[in-house]
């Protein structure tokens, strides 16, 4: 079975007052991630190894090696991008009281998780995704990931949230303001009950 571009779980303008504008969706759902999964399904076609293989199990399978990078590019941002679009949300910003206390709990405030968040994504250089997780000893942590790459590959623990830094994520709508474009998703597009049901899944 091929890999499959997901619809998105909203109509392209559902973010536009929230500041993801529809052109931007179109262009990042319907034009990036559709390339990333249908390079995706040619390296498929080619490769016995690859074949019946989950999405999952491939980009662990190519992670870290030189021969496999474009596997793992294609193949981790597809991963990458499934999980982005359900980490926004038309009524995104709205903090669930649980997550709210396990935030609180484990960076003090959630304002300093907003800070350390905003630092990883503002402080990744050129492409890349910043990330908030459930490590292994429960403890929720920011990270941040070059490229395509991400916490599934590295092992860094369970994706709460992921932010996409790529330019082609917020140029439309910010130009090259990465630090607003972040600050405006922790505010106003995180989706944080997609974050806490992640959570209670861990």
């Amino acid at each position: 079975m091929a890999f499959e571009l997901p619809s998105l779980p909203y109509s392209h303008n559902a973010l536009a007052e929230r500041g993801m504008c529809q052109e931007t969706l179109e262009l990042h759902h319907g034009k990036h991630h559709q390339a990333y999964v249908t390079a995706l399904n040619g390296f498929v076609e080619k490769n016995d190894a690859l074949k019946g293989k989950s999405l999952e199990e491939i980009v662990k399978l190519s992670f870290g090696k030189d021969d496999m990078a474009p596997v793992f590019n294609n193949a981790g941002q597809h991963w990458n991008h499934i999980l982005f679009w359900q980490c926004l949300s038309p009524t995104g910003g709205k903090l669930p009281g649980s997550l709210e206390q396990k935030l609180t709990e484990d960076f003090g405030s959630v304002d300093k998780f907003k800070e350390a968040f905003k630092a990883a994504a503002t402080s990744q250089f050129g492409s890349g995704w910043a990330w908030l997780v459930a490590g292994g000893d429960g403890k929720l942590k920011v990270t941040k990931t070059p490229n395509g790459s991400n916490p599934l590959a590295t092992g860094e623990g369970k994706v709460l949230l992921g932010l996409d830094v790529w330019e082609h994520s917020y140029y439309l709508d910010f130009r090259n303001r990465r630090p607003d474009y972040t600050q405006n998703f922790l505010d106003n597009l995180a989706n944080y009950e997609f974050a806490e049901a992640q959570l209670k899944a861990a």
